[in-house]
């Protein structure tokens, strides 16, 4: 078991590998790790702040770029790997969007609150009809 562990302790200390850790092929994904970090946390808030072109935009720019990370020579997987994750959180947030601004989504939580409030008004007209019937 410590055979692979002595392996990549080695691989570490190679010039070969200071080279890729100060290359952009490196840095370039670590700065590209930010917007799915952000999306993540985003989809802990509501649909209606999402912005349909923003997203979009978010959507397409990965896709394209995804490419290029794979055609270049040599290849950035890593690369390719931060843009396909952002891709997948971004897909998430433009059905988010889609869900709620075109399929019923803000009709159904409007139409859900008129329901809780009618809910609570009868609820509460039921209370103060047994407080009167006990009291008398």
């Amino acid at each position: 078991m410590s055979a692979p562990w002595q392996k990549a302790r080695d691989y570490m200390k190679t010039k070969e590998f200071r080279d890729y850790i100060t290359s952009t092929h490196f840095w370039g994904p670590v700065a590209s790790g930010g917007p799915p970090l952000a999306a993540d946390n985003d989809m802990k808030s509501l649909p209606d702040v999402i912005s349909g072109r923003m997203t979009t935009a978010l959507l397409l720019y990965p896709m394209v770029f995804m490419r290029f990370a794979y055609r270049v020579q040599p290849r950035n997987l890593l690369m390719m790997a931060s843009h396909g994750t952002n891709v997948v959180v971004q897909s998430v947030q433009a059905s988010r969007y889609l869900i709620y601004h075109h399929g019923g989504g803000s009709a159904a939580e409007a139409t859900a609150a008129d329901t809780n409030a009618a809910t609570v008004a009868t609820d509460a007209a039921a209370a103060t009809t047994t407080i009167d019937t006990h009291s008398l």
